[in-house]
């Protein structure tokens, strides 16, 4: 099996996304033209932030249609995270709710992608 290297977001401005990433998660943008930036995430895995313009071949399919999931260790986190970024001015889809596989808020990116933050439920 191929080894996951990358999470591709396709964007309206791939400069402006790779800025609200890198500030959110606090990552340097190590890659940026105005059709594609890409930051580090952790082991090894990259994100990938590229024009909905110029993909090829051509994205079906809404725009902010995709989810990045967070997994954090505690509640507190999860609280933590969600006034963080509430504070920040990200749209929040979902506040702080427990759900069947745990303790989760959802916030948007602005192109709609959700983030999902979430404590996964004790077994």
């Amino acid at each position: 099996m191929p080894d996951f290297s990358f999470l591709i977001l396709y964007v309206d401005n791939p400069p402006a996304s790779a800025t609200f990433y890198s500030g959110l998660l606090e990552r340097p943008i190590i890659e940026q033209a105005p059709t594609f930036a890409m930051l580090p995430l952790r082991d090894g895995i990259m994100l990938g932030l590229w024009s909905r313009q110029a993909v090829e071949p051509a994205a079906n399919g809404a725009a902010g249609a995709g989810e990045i999931a967070f997994v954090v260790t505690d509640t507190g986190e999860v609280d933590r995270l969600h006034a963080d970024w509430a504070s920040r001015g990200l749209t929040i889809a979902q506040p702080p709710t427990r759900m069947d596989f745990g303790y989760t808020f959802t916030a948007l990116d602005p192109d709609g992608h959700r983030l999902r933050v979430f404590r996964p439920a004790a077994e």
